[in-house]
């Protein structure tokens, strides 16, 4: 039975990009691209927001080339090995291996498919992630606090969500970031 788990990088205010959707503010250095390798390397499929699978497909050659430093090589070496599920309505067609195009997300049907893959899911995509937070579909939820405010954004979390957490795991990195990790509290 798979674990769905929704990871975000974003500010202390809790945006993933700002209000002009940049978020190169949030790249991870060395330490924390290392230690989110270390915590992917049991997902075995992604689903994905368009948007965010825009961003992400980018791996599918980047980190590949000899010059690739260690955690972008191992990182892009994961996501090419994994499966993913797109969910858009507006894209025509996916462009990376091992990935498939869903027009509709039922958050049932992605619940019995966490629950029938041996591994652990992710799901990113603020929009996506909503509607599978909202529905009461995922298990626990991961975030990156980087030490900045923007202010004003993509925000990681859906507005009025009223959601029982435990804190399971926390690491600061030299940087300044701060991982939370949290169990969703399916009896608060």
């Amino acid at each position: 039975m798979g674990q769905l788990i929704y990871t975000g990088i974003g500010s202390l205010d809790g945006f993933i990009a700002d209000a002009d959707g940049h978020f190169d503010w949030s790249a991870p250095d060395e330490a924390v691209h290392a230690f989110i390798n270390d915590r992917d390397r049991d997902v075995v499929l992604e689903l994905y927001g368009r948007r965010l699978y825009e961003v992400m497909k980018i791996w599918e050659t980047y980190g590949a080339g000899p010059a690739a430093a260690g955690p972008e090589r191992i990182y892009g070496e994961q996501w090419r090995g994994r499966d993913k599920v797109v969910y858009s309505t507006t894209l025509p067609t996916v462009e990376t291996s091992r990935t498939r195009l869903e027009r509709d997300f039922a958050p049932d049907t992605v619940r019995r498919l966490v629950d029938e893959t041996d591994g652990t899911v992710t799901i990113g995509g603020a929009d996506l992630a909503a509607r599978a937070v909202r529905a009461g579909i995922v298990d626990r939820l991961e975030y990156y606090v980087n030490p900045v405010i923007i202010g004003a954004g993509t925000p990681w979390l859906p507005a009025c969500l009223k959601l029982g957490l435990r804190l399971v795991d926390e690491h600061r990195f030299a940087s300044g970031v701060v991982f939370l990790h949290y169990e969703v509290d399916r009896g608060w």
